[in-house]
Order: C-alpha cells, then sequence, then structure tokens
C-alpha cells in the first residue's frame, strides 16, 4: 500500500452504530423547519424531562431553557436555516424547580435547499463538565482573592508592629514573629492523619489565628476571647479558621484591628445543641453598612458559614463598631 491508496474504512453495522450511541449518552433529534416540529429519540425525551403522549414543537421546547439563555439558543438554533456548516451551542435547561442541567446541541446548518426541509443533530448532558469549569472558575477567585487578602494582612500586620517598636532591628524581631504565627495557625487547623480525632479546641482557634493581629506594649490585650470550651472536627477546623481569617483581615482593613485605639472581643455560649459567637469592634473609624454586600468576601463567609458550618451570620453596623453574630451547630462543628 502506497502513501496515495486510502485507508480501507469499516462498515458499521446499525445495531453497532446504536450502541455507540447509547453508550456515549447520546441524544438524537429532528426539526422541521417549516412547522417547527420536534422530534427525539428515547434518550432525548428523557434529557428533556417531557412526556412523549403529545406532540413536541421547538418552540415548545424552548420554555425548558433557562431563561438567560433562552433568546441565544432560539437565535442560534433559527441562524441554521440558512447558513451552512457545523455549529455547537452550550446551554441550561431547567428540568425541575430546582434542577438545572447544561446541554450541548450539536448539528448541521443547511441552506434553503435542505432535503425535507428537515434538520437533524444530537443534544450531549455535559453538566459535569460546565461544574467542573465552574468550580476551576471559583477556586480561581478564591486564590485571587486570598492572594490580595494576604497582601493587606502583610501591611496591615507591618503598620501595627510599627506603632509598637522603636527600632528597625526591633520592628524585624515582631514582624517575624507575626508572620510565624500565622504559620503556626495554619498548622493548627491542618487535617488529621488516620481519623486522630478534633483538630482543635474552639478557644484555641480564635486565639491562635488572632494573636498575630494583636498590639504589644500599651496596646496589648485589646483582643479578647472567651469562648465555650469545646472540640473542633478537622473538616470543621478548616471552614472556621477561613472564616476566622476573613473577619480579621476586614476588621485589620476596615474596623477596628486598622486604629491602635480599637478592641475586638470574641464572645459565645452553647445553648441547645448551638454555639452562639458574637463578634465585637469597639474604638474604630465609625462604619456603615456596605452599599455592595455581594462582595466576594461576603460570598466566601455566606458560603463557609451556611454551607460549610451548616450555620447563620449576621450584621449589626453600629456606629461604634460593628456586631457579627454567629450560630452554629454544636454537631457540625464536631466534624
Amino acid at each position: 500500500m502506497t502513501d496515495n491508496e486510502p485507508l480501507d474504512q469499516p462498515e458499521w453495522t446499525s445495531n453497532q452504530l446504536r450502541s455507540a450511541i447509547k453508550a456515549a449518552g447520546v441524544a438524537l433529534w429532528t426539526w422541521n423547519v417549516d412547522d417547527d416540529a420536534f422530534l427525539m429519540d428515547a434518550k432525548g425525551y428523557e434529557l428533556w424531562r417531557v412526556s412523549r403522549g403529545s406532540s413536541l414543537t421547538f418552540e415548545h421546547l424552548s420554555a425548558k431553557i433557562h431563561p438567560a439563555d433562552r433568546d441565544r439558543v432560539r437565535s442560534a438554533f433559527v441562524a441554521t436555516r440558512a447558513i451552512a456548516g457545523p455549529y455547537e451551542i452550550d446551554f441550561r435547561i431547567l428540568t425541575e424547580a430546582s434542577d438545572v442541567r447544561w446541554i450541548s446541541a450539536r448539528g448541521q446548518g443547511e441552506d434553503a435547499d435542505i432535503a425535507d426541509r428537515k434538520m437533524t443533530g444530537i443534544f450531549l448532558d455535559v453538566t459535569g463538565r460546565k461544574q467542573a469549569e465552574e468550580g476551576h472558575e471559583l477556586l480561581a477567585g478564591e486564590m485571587s482573592h486570598r492572594v490580595k487578602n494576604l497582601l493587606a494582612l502583610a501591611s496591615g500586620l507591618t503598620l501595627i508592629t510599627s506603632r509598637s517598636t522603636t527600632s528597625k532591628e526591633e520592628m524585624v524581631v515582631q514582624l517575624t514573629q507575626r508572620l510565624t504565627a500565622l504559620g503556626r495557625a495554619h498548622d493548627l487547623v491542618r487535617p488529621l492523619k488516620d481519623g486522630q480525632g478534633s483538630a482543635a479546641l474552639l478557644g484555641d482557634l480564635f486565639t491562635v489565628l488572632l494573636a498575630p493581629y494583636e498590639d504589644e506594649g500599651a496596646f496589648a490585650g485589646r483582643i479578647r476571647v472567651a469562648v465555650p470550651r469545646m472540640g473542633v472536627g478537622e473538616t470543621s477546623a478548616t471552614s472556621l479558621a477561613l472564616v476566622i481569617h476573613e473577619l480579621a483581615t476586614n476588621s485589620l482593613k476596615y474596623g477596628a484591628l486598622s486604629v491602635e485605639t480599637g478592641t475586638l472581643d470574641i464572645a459565645g455560649i452553647l445553648a441547645n445543641g448551638e454555639v452562639k459567637i458574637a463578634w465585637t469592634e469597639q474604638g474604630g473609624p465609625e462604619v456603615e453598612a456596605p452599599a455592595d454586600p455581594s462582595g466576594y468576601g461576603s460570598k466566601l463567609l455566606q458560603r463557609a458559614v451556611t454551607g460549610q458550618l451548616d450555620g447563620s451570620i449576621a450584621y449589626d453596623w453600629t456606629r461604634s463598631g460593628l456586631l457579627i453574630s454567629l450560630s452554629l451547630k454544636e454537631s457540625r462543628l464536631s466534624q
């Protein structure tokens, strides 16, 4: 055989093609461009959660497309009536009130002389891929937010240290100690190997994580912690540490810890299976509710408290200082 000779093409049987389509999770569809009639195979009806008992049109099927994607999908399908060539479009559908699925529609656009005035294509469920992409975007956003907070934290700790030192040598020592304390705090909340029990006591988490923010000398003792003595499980410890770091960094940038006269009190009680913690800032700049409460930091806190810790968080923007109320379930903290 020479390089110019074509390779033999295998002849696929109809059963082989059906098996391959089924294994790939492919749904077939046909659309009549004149009367809008839409036909799908069994996989298509299953994918869209529509009944096969009545006639189906593209307009009827469009009602299940997510409102944010509907106009875009309709325009893309209509364009295939006149634009030749392959096309692909991804969009969301609402199979139920709370169930969002991602669909990829693929087909071949034809000109006005299309045979039988019918077009054929496939649907693929790409929900898993889209969720993975969204997860990567979320991770990238969270990493960006943490890097910005880390830079703000380094700047704030430098400022705190400069207020309590009289020489650059002393400042280097104290700043190094504070940064080292941050490292110890991260070690404190690392997951323990082989299920070795609680990662830390609740009071230790607050005390160790907030130690780098404490002033020394004349302003020592401005951070006070009084919470119930209880263990925090390795899973919850990481989430709670994220919450503490986020609140402390915000305080260092905008609240009581941003000035040398500010104080921070963390007090908690355990009652009826819930740990209620009050984060009280006093003596800092006058505060007011942010104009945009949907910033990334706020979303990060909300997700950590309500999602990962199964709790709640509330803010009271008093003029004398910010008051944050945390309510966490004892059973979840122990995990």
